[in-house]
């Protein structure tokens, strides 16, 4: 059985005192697999993410790297914990260079990365050759589609153990949104923990080992994606308006 990389386990978490977001949530992502995150708006998905990120902390219950209490730690310590998270909006800094973009998140931790930081780089050039001819322009100058493979080079230069994804594929073209599903399956083949939330629901059901549905901060079905398939989640299909 694949190792548990991340989990939360009976998470209540929420922004004022006594309005609960999320209520008693668990799930789990291991590793070289895809846990899906589906649920329609307003559900809580976003707010999930930022629990496990600390930048909500829980009210109670807890979340685990590895079976390590991180509930609350600071955001900036994420990497170091072997996590990262690639957000609906851009995280670029637009400003500077797609280069100094790429090299930003390891570049603060030369002692622990510095031998590594130059093959990763041209590593991830050659996995990422449309951004080699841009590495002198400012990351805001960069099309839609560009952004979204800087952002997923960003994450494949730190190579994380576990990769929070939230809509990646949201306002792309179609062609580009293909791009970004194979490389979320590469990142999850090359032995990668992913939680993947995207409104592509059928998209979701079908690549991911196990599928989680969200409605009004719970989880009110789990499975894999043949029990999605079936009759166990009728009412899934009703609300989200869909057949898989």
């Amino acid at each position: 059985m694949p190792d548990t990389l991340l989990a939360m386990e009976h998470v209540t978490a929420g922004y004022l005192g006594d309005i609960d977001v999320l209520r008693d949530v668990s799930l789990t992502v291991q590793a070289g697999r895809i846990s899906g995150l589906i649920g329609l708006n307003g559900a809580g998905k976003s707010t999930l993410m930022k629990a496990i990120c600390g930048f909500l902390p829980p009210k109670s219950g807890r979340v685990t790297r590895g079976g390590r209490d991180i509930s609350g730690q600071a955001p900036h310590r994420m990497i170091d914990d072997g996590l990262w998270y690639i957000p609906q909006e851009s995280s670029l800094f637009p400003y500077l260079t797609v280069e100094e973009n790429l090299r930003l998140p390891l570049e603060g931790r030369r002692k622990r990365y510095g031998d590594v930081l130059e093959p990763r780089f041209a590593d991830t050039l050659d996995r990422f050759p449309v951004l080699k001819e841009k590495l002198k322009d400012q990351a805001g100058n960069l099309s839609g589609g560009q952004q979204k493979s800087l952002e997923f080079a960003k994450a494949y230069m730190v190579q994380p153990q576990v990769c929070l994804i939230d809509e990646p594929s949201i306002g792309l073209a179609p062609r580009v949104a293909a791009e970004v599903f194979q490389w979320i399956r590469a990142f999850a083949d090359a032995g990668m923990g992913i939680l993947l939330v995207d409104h592509n629901v059928r998209r979701v059901v079908a690549m991911s080992n196990h599928i989680y549905v969200l409605s009004l901060g719970e989880i009110t079905a789990s499975g894999s994606p043949e029990d999605f398939a079936g009759d166990l989640h009728e009412q899934v299909r009703e609300w989200l308006g869909i057949n898989f």
